[in-house]
């Protein structure tokens, strides 16, 4: 088996390595440093250690995983060594290293000063407002998903202004472009506003950004954790009167409404809008979380943790080893893990389950979709058609005989969603377009009578209709 040894020299002053590392270094047979450009090469020059470095892998891969790639294949390949790096916790070409190591080879790392905690220190001796606990993370591996705005970041390796571009372009997604930084490069530390931050003479391996923890009322950004925060203070002790007050119940209707006024949103073709409407769908879902974790009941870690895990059950063709081919087997597949999970045996109890609370033509649209399922159900409209000339007679029958005609007017409507089910389009989404459409229709309307000195109540419904048939003509020959 083949040793690999990998050190940290941290990115500070040389003499900040440890004594442990600088004895693996010199009790190595061959070393490999990072980057001649590093502080401590200095110090293992002085101490009359050989090294050899990735300066020509860095200068010839197209992209960083190439490069930690290629890092990783050299050093196998040249083992038993010793490999020196900044931070070995944090650096890419360690971790393929890891991956492919195997069992021929036999790999240890050793701890040093990471790269954190020396910019941390020299950006509080800069006068930087600090807390406990500081993310780090390399420049290559940064992504907007791992910001935490009331926690300061360092972040590392920014070797180049288009790295120094991507990086500020993430951070301004939450932070303004004056927030207060401190950059670094060789030791040397200078405190600048986020906007400058690729516009430096010079970057390299030692390059790296401190950005300290921001109030909410200096963001420019926020993230789902500070809608949480947010809504802690409200309903904490000195918080909001009406926000304290609010229940599961008081609130069920503004989740409601907020659905509601998203689909509005989408059918705008407002993207904008959706925005705004699906941040105000959020607001109640965290709302509601914050409402349970101040009652011991759960909180949105719980909430998102639920969802995460039925997504993953619900999804094996993807998470697990079952192999689904079509959407249809997806589907079918769906709706049999989602009966497994609500212990539902049969096809009835998978229709109960559907909420009643749903608006009647989901509810019905979503009840015969069980049905379908299992092949209750017509193949084309067209038969299904038949069945609502069948139940308009029974309901004349009813009107006729002076009876209640509510039962057959049911199973008319029930009939009508079963046509447009099988059409492939949304009962609601239908009878939506054709309300809006009644409503443009009988404003072109109002406006003819009134351009005529006409006033709708003064109308018979055989008068208004000349009108209506007028409109409905224009309207037809524009759509043609």
């Amino acid at each position: 088996m083949t040793d690999i040894t990998v050190v940290s020299l941290g990115c500070g002053h040389p003499e900040d390595i440890t004594v442990r590392a600088l004895s693996a270094i010199k009790s190595a047979r061959r070393v490999f440093i990072l980057s001649d450009r590093m502080p401590a090469a200095e110090l293992l020059k002085r101490e009359g250690v050989g090294f050899s470095t990735m300066d020509d892998l860095y200068d010839a891969a197209e992209d960083f995983d190439t490069l930690a790639d290629r890092i990783a294949e050299r050093l196998i390949a040249a083992a038993p060594l010793c490999y020196a790096v900044f931070d070995a916790s944090r650096d890419e070409g360690v971790k393929r290293l890891a991956k492919r190591a195997g069992e021929s080879i036999k790999l240890s790392i050793l701890p040093g000063v990471s790269e954190a905690s020396a910019v941390e220190a020299r950006a509080l001796s800069h006068g930087a407002e600090t807390m406990a606990g500081v993310l780090s993370v390399s420049a290559n591996s940064f992504s907007e998903n791992m910001l935490q705005p009331d926690m300061p970041i360092v972040i590392t390796e920014i070797n180049s202004r288009i790295l120094a571009g991507d990086v500020k372009l993430k951070l301004s997604r939450i932070f303004a472009p004056e927030q207060k930084i401190y950059y670094e490069r060789g030791q040397r530390m200078s405190e600048i506003e986020l906007a400058e931050l690729d516009r430096r003479k010079e970057y390299d391996h030692t390059s790296s950004v401190y950005v300290p923890a921001a109030s909410l009322d200096k963001r420019e950004g926020y993230t789902v954790s500070d809608l949480c925060g947010i809504l802690g203070i409200l309903l904490g002790e000195n918080g909001c009167p009406w926000d304290r007050e609010q229940t599961h119940e008081s609130l069920r209707k503004y989740l409601i409404e907020e659905a509601y006024e998203t689909v509005d949103a989408i059918d705008s073709g407002d993207t904008d809008k959706m925005c705004d409407e699906l941040g105000d769908v959020l607001l109640q879902v965290v709302f509601h979380a914050c409402l349970a974790e101040k009652h011991g009941e759960f909180d949105i870690k719980d909430v998102a943790t639920s969802e995460c895990k039925k997504m993953i059950r619900r999804h094996e063709h993807i998470f697990g080893s079952r192999k689904l081919e079509s959407a249809d087997a997806v589907n079918l597949n769906w709706e049999n893990v989602k009966r497994a999970e609500k212990g539902l045996s049969s096809v009835a109890e998978a229709m109960r389950d559907i909420p009643a609370s749903f608006p009647a033509l989901m509810r019905a649209e979503k009840v015969q979709d069980k049905a379908r399922k299992v092949g209750f159900d017509w193949q084309k409209p067209e038969e299904a058609l038949e069945k609502v000339h069948e139940e308009a007679n029974e309901v004349l029958e009813e009107l006729k005989a002076g009876r209640d005609p509510a039962e057959e007017l049911g199973d008319l409507l029930l009939s009508v969603v079963n046509v447009v089910r099988l059409s492939s389009l949304s009962p609601e989404i239908v009878l939506k377009s054709a309300v809006d459409k009644f409503v443009r229709r009988f404003e072109s309307m109002e406006k003819l009578i009134l351009s005529d000195g006409k006033s709708l109540e003064c109308l018979t419904l055989t008068e208004m209709d000349v009108y209506w048939v007028r409109v409905k003509a224009d309207s037809d020959s524009a759509i043609h």
